[in-house]
């Protein structure tokens, strides 16, 4: 092998890529004969013609812009459309809309001038005003042939059936009630009570360690029916008969307190705060006379509980909790039904609660028919004594009578 064909060997590369002046480039042969054929290009001259291949390539470089623009253009035209067509939808619903909804208006307007005009002058409803069967006042009211006691706490007089009030006295202003109070216990054992119940007397119901304490005497374990711890209450003031009595129909005496607290505001006594059912004195304890009179008006339209005023005493029967009976006799606390006060002349004092403390002196509110059997109610809170107590009841029930 001479020099050359070995140098042929080692230099494929160049043989293959045409490089040397006269070869061939075998990997495109068509193209290097045309440059044989042809020589040198003059930049300056046209282009031959082009080959069929040449021109798809171009004519599809040149169409496709155009394509795309269109293709853009019909979708913009489509977009458009699509709003204008919801818009138009939606313009069209709200105009329905308003159209209905203005002539269903105008119909309603249309059945309440007809409406009007069928039942003009007609009455719809017929309800009762709360205070249309209470005595009430805005204030201090004066009475001839009366001159208030500047010592008392407050005084009030009323008149039942003409719903007036004839004498008024500082009766809005929160005094301690004492054992008035037991006024509210009555009110809610006539109304959630079964006076036929036996009541068992509980520990904490006795267990009284108050010197004023006014007491029946019952004993833990003794039972007795709803209806004679009902007059022992409001006879005799029995501070012990109203803790059973709490108990029994509250559950405890902290939850009938919260009755007593709810039926107050339902009465419109809204100046009454009670912390117990009998009255001994608390802070937080108080009432107004005018209250007072609310829940002896709301008493009194029970016949039981006046007939339980009307007496002078109640005799009890009474099972200890050795099984053995006893009887008890509570006498009525008021001085008119005891005999210790003469009652005003030509007036019957049917009754009614006292309530007697060092802080909120003496009290009591009576139920009177004066000589044309007109009832009165009486109420004096805050007396020095008993005597003057009296006193001054019966000079403003005479002076109220003759009114």
């Amino acid at each position: 092998m001479n020099r050359e064909q070995q140098d042929f060997r080692q230099r494929p590369a160049q043989r293959t890529r045409g490089t040397e002046p006269g070869s061939r480039d075998i990997r495109n042969p068509r193209e290097a004969r045309s440059r044989d054929i042809r020589g040198p290009q003059d930049p300056r001259r046209k282009s031959p013609r082009q080959e069929p291949s040449d021109r798809m390539r171009q004519g599809r470089g040149e169409r496709r812009p155009a394509g795309r623009r269109k293709r853009r253009r019909r979708n913009a035209v489509k977009g458009m459309l699509l709003s204008s067509a919801l818009l138009i939808v939606l313009i069209a619903l709200g105009v329905a809309g308003f159209l209905y909804y203005r002539q269903k208006g105008e119909s309603k307007i249309q059945y309440a001038a007809l409406y009007e005009t069928r039942h003009y002058n007609q009455s719809q409803f017929q309800g009762e005003l709360f205070a249309q069967d209470l005595c009430v006042t805005a204030g201090d009211v004066a009475l001839d042939g009366f001159e208030g006691d500047p010592t008392l706490h407050a005084a009030g007089l009323f008149d039942v059936n003409q719903k007036q009030v004839l004498y008024a006295d500082r009766m809005f202003d929160e005094l301690y009630p004492a054992s008035t109070t037991k006024l509210m216990t009555a009110y809610l054992t006539l109304k959630h009570g079964n006076l036929e119940d036996m009541v068992t007397v509980s520990e904490t119901a006795v267990s009284f360690v108050d010197p004023e304490a006014s007491l029946c005497g019952l004993q833990v374990g003794d039972q007795l029916t709803l209806y004679d711890l009902l007059c022992g209450l409001i006879l005799h003031s029995g501070n012990d008969n109203a803790a059973v009595i709490a108990e029994y129909i509250g559950g405890s005496q902290e939850g009938f307190v919260d009755m007593m607290n709810q039926e107050a505001l339902s009465m419109g006594a809204s100046k009454t705060h009670f912390l117990n059912p009998h009255g001994l004195h608390e802070d937080g304890h108080y009432t107004t006379a005018y209250d007072l009179y609310l829940m002896f008006n709301a008493c009194i339209q029970d016949q039981r509980f006046l007939d339980i005023i009307a007496m002078k005493s109640y005799n009890a029967t009474v099972t200890g909790i050795d099984g053995s009976t006893r009887s008890e006799v509570w006498h009525a606390s008021n001085y008119y039904s005891s005999g210790l006060a003469e009652p005003p002349s030509g007036v019957q004092v049917l009754g009614g609660k006292t309530g007697t403390t060092d802080q909120a002196g003496s009290c009591v509110i009576l139920y009177h028919l004066d000589s044309t059997g007109r009832p009165l109610i009486s109420v004096v809170m805050g007396a020095s004594d008993k005597e003057l107590l009296y006193n001054d009841t019966t000079r403003l029930v005479t002076a109220g009578s003759g009114s």
